[in-house]
């Protein structure tokens, strides 16, 4: 199962998330944000070539921002975590894949959410609602999800946590985790924001990957 670690500033820990299992590292380009990125490391650091996929997180920035990073630090995709219009999306996908996140509450209409973004937006990513854009460090139901046609692949996120592996498998095998594509971890794996527990990190995708049929 392929696994996001959201959050990243510390280019060393970068170096070593290949090793761990890791499919995808999140930078985040919010200033108000205490992961904003470029808080910790230079566009020359975050442009350094490995075999981590880079997604840049981006909230309501301007669409020339978001394209002068994706050249500068050499983004593979861009995670749109604001109130971005579908146009918005669109002129971003142009240039680069780009996932749009939805922040869900317990009586949203997914299908109604996303129905503007379908033909714009290359995936989906699924957070908790909560004050503001950042993360709440809180799962939402899972079960929100259920009987919805999600139409496109995304990634699960929000408040996951280390011991949610079997959970995260079960959830997999239902019929709404068709499009499941990747499982997105951040604060629950943190010693301090931005600084990951690396060894939290390592053991969870193992697990992920042996309780996995």
């Amino acid at each position: 199962m392929r696994v996001k670690v959201c959050g990243m500033t510390q280019l060393a820990q970068v170096d070593r998330l290949e090793s761990l299992g890791a499919t995808f590292a999140g930078f985040i380009f919010y200033p108000k944000s205490p992961r904003y990125v470029l808080r910790y490391m230079t566009t020359t650091q975050l442009k350094k070539e490995n075999n981590i996929n880079k997604v840049g997180v981006f909230v309501n920035a301007g669409i020339e921002e978001v394209l002068q990073m994706v050249d500068e630090c050499r983004l593979h995709m861009v995670q749109l975590h604001g109130d971005e219009t579908p146009k918005y999306c669109e002129k971003i996908a142009d240039y680069v894949s780009v996932v749009k996140a939805f922040r869900l509450s317990e009586n949203d209409s997914i299908s109604w959410m996303t129905r503007p973004y379908m033909e714009c937006c290359d995936m989906f990513l699924f957070d908790t609602m909560g004050v503001g854009y950042g993360g709440t460090g809180k799962k939402f139901d899972w079960k929100i999800l259920k009987d919805e046609h999600i139409g496109k692949p995304f990634f699960l996120s929000g408040g996951i946590e280390p011991g949610d592996e079997e959970s995260l498998i079960t959830f997999s095998k239902q019929p709404e985790a068709k499009g499941l594509f990747a499982i997105d971890i951040n604060s629950r794996f943190e010693t301090s924001p931005g600084v990951k527990d690396l060894e939290k990190v390592g053991t969870f995708i193992k697990n992920l990957n042996v309780i996995q049929p």
